[in-house]
């Protein structure tokens, strides 16, 4: 590390426009408004890879092309890592093909070992795992190391369920016969893994499929590579064995061609991708001649809805959690809110006010804010279009409702209110800190809004009605239902959706199914 004079190794605050420092072993000059804070990070560098990982390798591109990975804080490139194509993700294909046909004859307890291995090691690795998701997508260091933690659940949980894929036996029609039911692992699964949860996407899914014994090959999100990178170099200090868990890297240049390769490549058994709904279908129109096994967690639209029994302090802390966790970047995060008539102004007054008092925006590496930056350019250009048409049809700003002083892509965090069902906000997945506020008269009415939308990822919902309860809980059109809650995500309970937003289940004891075929055996003359 050489840094320059006027730079420092902690985090702080800069009252100049220009920070200059060397990192890597290169010099980088960034532009930034003053108040952003920077911090000179050394507890990741041992997890910074600028290769791919494929037959326990690290591996560059057989074209040797990279592509740079940036800090959306500050615009600081972090790194480089290679830019693979369609070639590349075929052979890694082809080595975890070879990797499953040992892999799958280890005992369950075996794999449960390595699992548990994988994990105690990403524990130990905690805060320079948090910090490293910080630089690379922006997530307020408490909320990274929030996800680690959440992340390395998926690998003990199925460390823990390796051992209970339990088969059947079930009466025969005849005294002659058995029958025996068991489940076997499907294969190759390759999997596309989003930005906003890069940890927990890799361990919800890599762990399931290698508990279940399959092998993977995994793309991750441009935006994100190298905490995925970071998770591989765990899995290969836990001994993970070679060719078991690959990892294929690209830029969007090149990520229609690896994608397709992935789900057309009749060596691949089964697909897992998480993101839209739009790429969803089409990596499913892909794997459909080989009619590949899919999970798809897809798009999400949540109602959160605001009945006039709700307790309004516990309907405001609710929405603070669900809205505004990841600056609204999650796809459980609450889209659309509903409040009934008689207690609107009392919900908008209180919410508003907790905004301004408990969200602070900056640099994710100060632990003082709470809300960072959006992942890019293209998500800040999407909120701004959807407050710009709001407002035009008669919605009213609140609070926020513009890029935020630091520039870049910081934004404030918007309250809008006045909005009605004809807005882009209530039609489409914002993916940013924008809170639009539907005012109802009745529960059918709520019910019937909430239920508009063609997808139906999670739902949540206020109230002290227990009759109403029970009715609304039981009429979402959504595989997740939030009762006076606010966060509904946990290793133990199945993720996943309904209608456009998806297909399968992930974490739970459900999960793990999702990479494995049911077999059924008779013996006769007995």
């Amino acid at each position: 590390w050489t840094l320059l004079p006027r730079c420092v190794t902690s985090i702080g605050y800069f009252k100049s426009s220009r920070l200059s420092f060397s990192r890597f072993q290169q010099v980088v000059q960034l532009d930034y408004r003053p108040g952003i804070a920077f911090t000179m990070a050394k507890s990741y560098s041992s997890f910074l890879k600028d290769t791919a990982y494929v037959g326990g390798q690290w591996v560059s591109a057989a074209s040797g092309e990279t592509f740079q990975v940036t800090n959306p804080a500050s615009g600081e490139v972090l790194g480089s890592v290679p830019d693979m194509n369609a070639g590349d993700a075929t052979k890694a294909i082809r080595t975890a093909y070879d990797a499953f046909q040992s892999w799958k004859e280890t005992t369950a307890k075996e794999r449960s070992l390595l699992l548990r291995r994988w994990y105690e090691l990403m524990v130990e690795s905690k805060e320079s795992l948090a910090e490293l998701l910080t630089v690379e997508n922006g997530k307020p260091v408490t909320e990274s190391l929030g996800e680690v933690n959440y992340a390395a659940t998926f690998l003990e949980w199925f460390a823990e369920e390796a051992r209970r894929t339990y088969g059947d036996t079930i009466p025969a029609p005849v005294k002659s016969k058995r029958i025996v039911v068991i489940h076997q692992p499907v294969g190759v699964a390759a999997m596309i893994t989003p930005w906003n949860f890069p940890y927990a996407m890799v361990t919800r899914k890599a762990g399931a499929a290698l508990a279940a014994g399959c092998t993977v090959v995994l793309k991750p999100s441009e935006e994100t590579p190298l905490t995925t990178l970071a998770m591989v170099e765990l899995a290969h200090r836990a001994g993970i064995p070679a060719g078991v868990f690959n990892i294929v890297t690209c830029s969007r240049k090149h990520v229609e061609q690896v994608g397709k390769a992935m789900c057309t490549d009749p060596l691949v058994a089964k697909i897992s991708f998480t993101g839209s709904t739009a790429v969803g279908k089409t990596l499913l129109k892909w794997g459909a001649d080989t009619v590949k096994k899919a999970s798809m967690e897809l798009g999400g639209h949540a109602p959160f809805v605001v009945f006039d029994s709700a307790d309004v302090d516990a309907a405001v802390h609710g929405a603070m959690m669900s809205k505004f966790r990841y600056m609204g970047q999650t796809c459980v995060c609450a889209n659309r809110f509903l409040v009934q008539e008689g207690i609107h102004d009392a919900f908008c007054t209180k919410l508003a006010a907790a905004m301004e008092e408990q969200l602070k925006v900056g640099d994710g590496l100060d632990k003082g804010n709470t809300q960072g930056p959006l992942i890019n350019t293209r998500a800040v250009e999407k909120v701004e279009s959807q407050i710009s048409d709001a407002v035009s049809k008669g919605a009213s700003v609140m609070t926020g409702g513009k890029r935020h002083a630091l520039g870049g892509t910081f934004f404030q965090p918007t309250l809008l209110t006045g909005v009605t069902t004809d807005m882009l906000c209530t039609q489409q997945e914002t993916f940013g800190p924008v809170a639009p506020v539907i005012k109802f008269k009745t529960e059918e009415e709520a019910v019937t809004i909430a239920n508009s939308a063609n997808v139906g990822l999670a739902g949540y919902f206020y109230s002290n009605n227990m009759s109403q309860i029970w009715r609304v809980a039981e009429r979402m059109e959504v595989g997740m239902v939030g009762v006076n809650e606010g966060m509904v995500s946990m290793v133990e309970a199945p993720f996943g959706g309904v209608k456009e937003s998806g297909i399968g289940v992930e974490g739970s004891k459900y999960g793990i199914h999702e990479y494995l075929n049911v077999k059924y055996i008779c013996f006769g003359g007995i």
